[in-house]
């Protein structure tokens, strides 16, 4: 077994390797001084054919994420490798390998993510007259790359500065020559606070590989279909991104299926001074949402909506034709508090569909996201039910793009039980009557299980021993237990297998062949519900572009209702928009020391 631990060590050197041992995650060696250290856990060892005894930690699998958590936020690798079959059918060694590398800029567990913010993984691929850059976030599978090109390398670094202000990223991917960019290692120390990766320079000098990699990232399109064709730095910075996706992620790279380029097109320019002296979204002095423009708008309802109207702030658009639209989406709804309120009422309860559907394609969701997801659903023809009758253009454009899902909902309600297991090792995650052969390996499961209580109420007659019980454990299987003042009634053909403070257990023939027959069943069913559950995901996951589409919808709606909500409690007025360059405040107010002052 530590062969196979070195084995996998080399493979991921600069990681901390949670390597899997039953139901616990164990760390050796270095990583165990270091994870001890940083998690306060106790220094163990363990015997492993060495003259000293390795170091050794650990922690309990179903709870890992919570200590992966906190070495991410350190700014640790963490590989994770699993168990690839179950200990109790393999003879010998059990099969393992790293299914993923958790980093700053690729978790998607939700429990390590903030929901009202993106969390971005930045590429940067600089040469002497420009710069390549894109900003994804595998979470929600955003992704935007652009290119950028500047007489000098101040003018390079202040447009670079500016871009990782607004996006924030909490890991960023560099070329080597990305070093000789004077100020940029300062300035990500100091204001972003992200972890920094440098990748070898033979990833980014030849470009038909890269653009090679790009392509098939995208089913093949090509770069003019991309709009990359005039861009080599922005498909040098995506290739290496992939690249790294590739060799942390393994699987799951699908999510990443459309990219968005030259995003600077028709939004505002904001500097990183003008951003922080603004405070659209967190305070000067003390980097709070309470006392920002965000605090006073944002009453969305949804994870989606959240990250959106953050990015609205952020981005304000320029085009009048497009800031009309949301103004005439946002007043409809103004003027109309009885579809206000059943619009907020319907997006109440719309749980992360972006979120949710990475995991189900990383294939880390459990039973409760997938719950979770079909609750969501159900909600989505309610919207689309409201939005009917609306005018404004843009609020018909939504109800467009959204999509009932109603077939994705049904699958998921007759195929999982309402209250599912954490984890399908657990078993009973499948409801019943949603496969006729796994109701066939229950009913033997639980027919075994009547048998031995069976035995239970049969052994104390014959016996005579009115205490007399049956039980289970996962060291000794099912056992017969008899309290120390009954011993002399024991029979001669119990075998005895455990000795207790107050008692004596023991087991029979007849107890051994009835533990087969349902740990068997036990072990058929938990592999069953495991290949079922695994088909039910895929069939989830084939919904991805529709489920994005809709998800994307339900962000707008939540911020426009947002947005009108804000506007009804506070009686603000519609803005006019003016061609001539004049700016004129009438009564004016300031949204925010009004409301921190009222």
């Amino acid at each position: 077994m530590m062969k196979q631990y070195f084995e996998m060590k080399e493979k991921y050197p600069n990681t901390i390797l949670f390597f899997r041992l039953g139901d616990f995650y164990e760390m050796f060696f270095n990583d165990a001084k270091t994870v001890s250290r940083e998690l306060e856990l106790t220094l163990t060892g363990r015997e492993c054919g060495q003259e000293e005894r390795a170091p050794m930690c650990g922690v309990p699998f179903h709870s890992a994420e919570s200590y992966i958590a906190k070495l991410v936020a350190k700014g640790y690798k963490v590989a994770i490798c699993e168990q690839l079959e179950d200990p109790k059918l393999t003879k010998g060694l059990v099969k393992r390998d790293v299914i993923r590398v958790i980093t700053p800029g690729t978790v998607v567990e939700n429990s390590m993510l903030d929901e009202t913010r993106n969390n971005f993984l930045c590429s940067i691929c600089y040469e002497e007259d420009g710069l390549g850059l894109c900003f994804g976030d595998i979470s929600t599978g955003d992704l935007t790359a652009d290119q950028v090109l500047a007489p000098n390398s101040e003018t390079l670094l202040h447009i670079l500065e500016d871009r990782l202000a607004r996006y924030s990223p909490s890991e960023i991917l560099l070329n080597p020559q990305a070093l000789d960019l004077t100020g940029l290692a300062d300035f990500i120390r100091e204001k972003l606070h992200a972890a920094v990766e440098c990748q070898e320079s033979a990833l980014y000098q030849d470009l038909g590989q890269c653009q090679a990699r790009v392509s098939r990232q995208f089913g093949g399109q090509s770069l003019a279909q991309l709009e990359l064709s005039d861009k080599p730095l922005a498909v040098k910075a995506l290739s290496a991104l992939f690249d790294y996706l590739s060799r942390t992620q393994i699987t799951g790279l699908e999510r990443m299926n459309e990219v968005d380029i030259g995003t600077d097109a028709g939004v505002m320019g904001l500097d990183i001074n003008a951003r922080r002296n603004l405070e659209l979204t967190e305070t000067l002095r003390n980097k709070e949402k309470r006392g920002s423009l965000l605090w006073v708008l944002d009453r969305t309802k949804t994870a989606m909506g959240k990250r959106l109207i953050k990015a609205w702030l952020e981005q304000p658009l320029l085009s009048p034709a497009k800031i009309t639209r949301r103004q005439n989406a946002v007043e409809e709804l103004f003027q109309n508090p009885q579809l206000l309120d059943q619009l907020t009422e319907q997006l109440t309860g719309i749980y992360d569909l972006e979120r949710i559907m990475t995991r189900i394609v990383y294939g880390s969701a459990n039973g409760r996201e997938l719950r979770s997801l079909s609750t969501a659903l159900k909600r989505l023809p309610g919207l689309l039910t409201l939005l009917e009758g609306c005018q404004a253009t843009l609020l018909q454009q939504l109800r467009q793009e959204m999509d009932g899902l109603e077939d994705v909902a049904q699958l998921i309600d007759a195929a999982i039980v309402d209250d599912p297991p954490f984890t399908i090792r657990e078993g009973g995650i499948i409801r019943e009557g949603y496969n006729q052969e796994l109701d066939e390996v229950k009913r033997d499961m639980n027919g075994g299980r009547e048998l031995i209580a069976a035995v239970e109420a049969r052994e104390r007659e014959r016996t005579g021993i009115p205490k007399l019980k049956t039980g289970y454990n996962r060291v000794f299987g099912y056992f017969i237990e008899v309290t120390k003042s009954f011993l002399s009634q024991v029979p001669e053909h119990y075998i005895r297998k455990q000795t207790l403070v107050g008692s004596e257990r023991y087991i029979t023939e007849e107890l051994k062949e009835l533990e087969s027959k349902v740990l068997y069943a036990s072990d058929r069913m938990i592999a069953m519900e495991a290949e079922l559950y695994d088909e039910i995901c895929k069939q989830v996951a084939a919904s991805l572009p529709v489920i994005e589409r809709t998800a994307a919808a339900v962000a707008q709606l939540d911020v426009l209702a947002s947005l009108a909500q804000v506007a009804v409690d506070n009686h603000y007025v519609r803005p006019e928009l003016s061609a001539n360059g004049e700016i004129r405040i009438l009564e004016g107010r300031h949204p925010v020391v009004e409301a921190m002052f009222p």
